[in-house]
């Protein structure tokens, strides 16, 4: 059973806020998606507690079941996209857009070091709308290990207590999973305190995200992303 969702702003935490049902919850790190103009990849323009609740119901009915991810505590649930205007994030680099790739140094938070990223401008793009939400989710458990890794998060208020944390949406026109990004592989390998889940670098799984991503290139809606 959902538990009520409302549709005030974002609060403290997503307990307070009504972005968590039995089942999921809107982790922090999601929210740049919906509140930092400048996130590279699939922005989000949705009532953040309904977006909830919307994948929740498609979970419960069966039409979206939890796949597995790239470790025990990754899964993906992948919906029909519902979100009006959503596109995707990311396009495929060709003879005639490569002119336009900008590239610099980017974090996704303060707690991270940057790194040398490269992003098409969203406004020189013919960009195609999102067929399907590849919703990213980690457990609480991981989510908590994660936070008390990084000092900067001690302070944070306590996670719901709902098993699955939305830790990231990709808007896409598939409906599988698309390579991770090859640094979001490494700082994996980095651990917890640099930003990464601690999961060791699998050689194939990387070979496969550079052949992806040397021919596909995140979207950005500013001058520059904020993180991959």
């Amino acid at each position: 059973t959902r538990r009520p969702a409302t549709t005030a702003p974002m609060a403290s935490s997503p307990s307070s806020s009504g972005l968590v049902t039995d089942t999921f919850f809107l982790d922090d790190f999601a929210m740049r998606q919906w509140d930092d103009p400048n996130y590279g990849g699939t922005k989000i323009e949705f009532d953040k507690a309904a977006f909830v609740a919307r994948v929740h119901d498609a979970h419960t009915s069966g039409e979206a079941p939890l796949v597995d991810g790239y470790a025990p505590f990754c899964k993906h649930v992948f919906v029909r996209n519902f979100v009006p205007g959503t596109k995707v994030g990311a396009v495929e680099i060709t003879p005639d857009n490569e002119h336009l790739l900008r590239s610099g140094y980017s974090a996704r938070s303060d707690a991270e070091l940057p790194v040398l990223t490269r992003w098409f401008p969203q406004e020189k793009i013919d960009v195609p709308d999102a067929t399907w939400l590849d919703v990213i989710l980690y457990s609480r458990t991981q989510l908590e290990l994660e936070r008390a890794a990084v000092p900067s998060k001690a302070a944070s208020p306590p996670l719901p207590d709902a098993p699955w944390g939305i830790i990231s949406v990709k808007g896409q026109t598939v409906d599988h999973e698309c390579p991770m990004t090859p640094i979001t592989i490494m700082r994996n390998a980095l651990g917890k305190e640099e930003g990464g889940s601690g999961v060791p670098i699998d050689r194939g799984a990387y070979a496969k995200s550079v052949e992806y991503h040397r021919r596909h290139a995140p979207l950005v809606v500013g001058d520059s992303p904020n993180g991959e």
